[in-house]
């Protein structure tokens, strides 16, 4: 294992980007330089970030660091398709306590490339320092849209249709899946050493949980992927969303976000949530009611988009894409229509990262 002192910072830095060739014509200079240099002439600039942290946002008990830089990538390429745009550049700024090595690094990018090379994303640059407590991601994504193209939260209206991509869940579920068998990893480890039983910790140096039958979950958490290919989709149909947000912190709590910008209501039916079967044993395993984690899980990156009514028979033609509800007036309040034609009102219990 290399130590990073070894190449300093700017060695670091030209280890890891070593290679990298534009591939968007509005990428003018990347790594390299004081400044990447990017010129978007006919087209509006979009600019997202997104901080993560080791202990918050991601666990490297259970999360290998060439899955975390795929993820760390796919969630900021992500809000990108969110406004109907397409990503072209990326920034990564990364704090590193000493634990980790130049080969860490190494698969972290490699993770990193993998999703930008995906949807043709150039990393252009980024930061990199030393840190106390763990690791510390910070990525920049830049894309483009035409003016009146770009789709805000704001622009839903009564009657549209509310359509979702994907399942809704199994994000969550797959985290569950991964926090018991790291409480139960523990909870072995922690008996061996009350017995001082040797063998049995040597034994738990080599513990692989059985994740047998659960594979699709554990992907949905540790490989999400951003849903570029339903925005080729509603191009190809001619559908343009009036609003638009990928589900992230749970479908419940981005719902209530375009409502309030939207200054509307809506009516989401339990029946048409679309949810896989794992995702569904998996609830059942743990007791919990798979409704509520479709809801408020988070994590799933799906798109969450609304559309005129008057695309109903258009919507049905796109694949992997679920119309679960209506937008309505304000007054008439945010809605769950249950199995049995009960009616509840939303709320937003999906992740707070600031919440106590």
């Amino acid at each position: 294992m290399t130590d990073i002192s070894k190449l300093g910072e700017f060695g670091l830095i030209r280890h890891l980007t070593d290679g990298l060739k534009p591939k968007n014509t509005s990428t003018v200079r990347g790594v390299g330089d004081d400044c990447a240099v990017m010129h978007y002439p006919d087209k509006e600039v979009l600019v997202t970030t997104d901080m993560l942290m080791e202990g918050v946002h991601f666990d490297l008990t259970y999360i290998d660091l060439e899955h975390l830089g795929y993820k760390s990538a796919m969630v900021n390429i992500s809000d990108i398709f969110a406004m109907n745009g397409t990503p072209r550049q990326l920034t990564v700024s990364i704090a590193l306590s000493k634990r980790f090595t130049v080969e860490d690094m190494e698969r972290f990018y490699n993770g990193l490339r993998a999703a930008c090379d995906k949807w043709g994303v150039d990393i252009v640059g980024g930061d990199t320092t030393s840190s106390y407590t763990g690791m510390a991601i910070s990525i920049t994504c830049i894309g483009e849209c035409a003016k009146d193209e770009i789709t805000y939260r704001d622009g839903a209206n009564d009657t549209d249709l509310i359509c979702v991509s994907g399942d809704l869940g199994a994000a969550y579920m797959g985290l569950q899946l991964l926090e018991r068998e790291k409480t139960v990893y523990y909870q072995q480890v922690d008996e061996a050493r009350k017995k001082n039983d040797k063998r049995a910790l040597e034994h738990l140096a080599h513990f692989q949980p059985d994740f047998a039958g659960k594979e699709y979950l554990l992907q949905r958490q540790l490989q999400p992927e951003a849903r570029g290919d339903v925005l080729e989709q509603l191009r190809n149909l001619g559908i343009r969303p009036t609003a638009m947000m990928d589900i992230s912190d749970g479908l419940s709590s981005e719902l209530m976000h375009i409502c309030e910008q939207s200054s509307c209501g809506c009516r989401v039916y339990e029946k048409n949530i679309p949810i896989d079967y794992q995702t569904a044993v998996m609830a059942e395993e743990l007791n919990m009611n798979v409704t509520t984690c479709a809801l408020n899980g988070g994590e799933d990156y799906e798109l969450l988009f609304t559309v005129p009514i008057g695309d109903h028979e258009k919507i049905q033609q796109l694949n992997d894409v679920k119309l679960i509800g209506h937008i309505t007036k304000k007054e008439f309040g945010r809605m769950l229509v249950t199995r049995d034609n009960n009616e509840f009102e939303l709320k937003a219990q999906g992740w707070n990262p600031l919440k106590e």
